[in-house]
């Protein structure tokens, strides 16, 4: 027999792979262009900072010619090689960004600095630096800038008054120390003597000496007076592209480093909490709250459209042995109550077949094969069982 219905393709055509994805792909436009916008915008917030040639809000070239214009030679270096070589006694060395320095640069800049007898001026050294910079000092946890009251006899501090000074704050055990700017009790501000004269200042935020906060309170005076004190200045503004960053694990001093220490830990808990996001969304998706329910149809469809559908379904797989076994058992369950037959019973041979036999003439096909027989060996073979199939029910139902 060959068949008029067309085979259906049920593989997605390009408009339905279109129309499933391109939510997806304009969240994902949307989401780069923010972010585009984004770094864009806040470039221009960072370029320069903290950098005595920048005039940016967040640059330092105010106080930089406010100390040149007082005789204070500067030098700017970003090179760990530099900046300990410009150490001495009549040099006020400034770091930047202590935490951005390694372990191993650390080391290095303590072992130039301490015995110079010259002034180090570390600005916002948190925990990853001022153990090593600053032996002896912990840190507390940051206070917010804010304008505060120097409360202590450091000159310096006594005559800028108060000055927008907050971020980490400090606590030593020191005794030889000036202890200045307290937020809640602990100094934002600490002056530490060295034992050659020289000193070091813990600054723990840098707002003193960015352009936008130089004239709000005593903020030039301060600054002026702790940068100014020695007539060489050595601005060190700390650089990833230092080759002495890499030194230490040459070396092997730090050679216990691998990836992972190399990765900030903030991103590997953004990676951790999308991981876990994930397993949430998957346990979410694929939870079952109770059996499933049937529900009615949104429109409804004619019993011939379903019967061709499937019938196209098996048609596109060969299975005719499905389609045989659907045709049985349908007529066996109507077989089974028109004779009496318990439904749950109905597909037993020895049960169903003799009362089928009976009503029947002994010359009709034998109903345990039609009922009960092999699948079909081909498409022709199937049509003619389901031919018999009906020609059995209506035996059954004239006799």
């Amino acid at each position: 027999m060959t068949s008029t219905i067309s085979p259906t393709s049920l593989s997605p055509t390009s408009r339905q792979i279109w129309n499933r994805s391109r939510g997806l792909l304009l969240a994902l436009v949307l989401l780069l262009a923010a972010g585009v916008t984004l770094a864009a915008l806040r470039s221009g917030d960072q370029h320069g900072h903290l950098d005595p040639r920048s005039a940016d809000r967040s640059g330092s070239r105010a106080v930089a010619e406010l100390l040149k214009s007082s005789g204070v030679t500067i030098d700017v270096v970003t090179t760990l090689d530099r900046a300990a070589a410009a150490t001495g006694p009549d040099t006020t060395l400034l770091v930047t960004d202590p935490d951005l320095l390694t372990p191993h640069q650390q080391r290095v800049l303590r072992a130039a600095t301490a015995p110079a007898a010259g002034r180090t001026v570390l600005l916002g050294p948190g925990i990853p630096s001022v153990g090593t910079l600053a032996p002896g000092v912990r840190t507390v946890a940051p206070a917010p800038v804010a304008a505060r009251a120097p409360q202590c006899t450091l000159p310096a501090a006594a005559r800028a008054g108060k000055a927008d000074i907050g971020g980490e704050r400090y606590v030593t055990d020191a005794l030889d120390n000036d202890a200045c700017y307290p937020a809640d009790g602990i100094p934002s501000l600490l002056r530490l003597s060295e034992p050659d004269a020289g000193d070091t200042i813990l600054l723990g935020s840098p707002d003193i000496l960015l352009n936008d906060r130089l004239d709000h309170e005593g903020n030039a005076s301060l600054a002026l007076q702790l940068l100014g004190s020695r007539p060489h200045l050595v601005w060190y503004l700390p650089s990833l592209s230092d080759p002495s960053a890499s030194d230490g694990r040459d070396s092997g001093e730090d050679g216990g480093d691998d990836f992972l220490d190399l990765i900030p830990s903030g991103w590997l808990w953004g990676t951790f909490q999308l991981f876990l996001a994930a397993v949430l969304a998957a346990v979410w998706r694929a939870r079952r709250l109770g059996p499933l329910v049937p529900e009615r149809l949104p429109v409804a469809t004619r019993a011939s459209e379903s019967a061709e559908g499937r019938a196209r379904l098996y048609r596109k797989t060969n299975a005719r042995d499905h389609a045989a076994s659907a045709l049985r058992s349908a007529t066996r369950d109507r077989l089974a109550s028109l004779l009496g037959v318990p439904p749950k019973e109905a597909h037993a041979p020895e049960t169903l077949i003799p009362p089928v036999s009976a009503r029947i003439p002994s010359t009709a096909l034998d109903p345990s094969f039609l009922l009960f027989g092999p699948a079909p060996a081909d498409d022709s073979a199937l049509v003619r069982l389901a031919d018999q199939l009906d020609a059995l029910e209506r035996e059954v139902r004239t006799s």
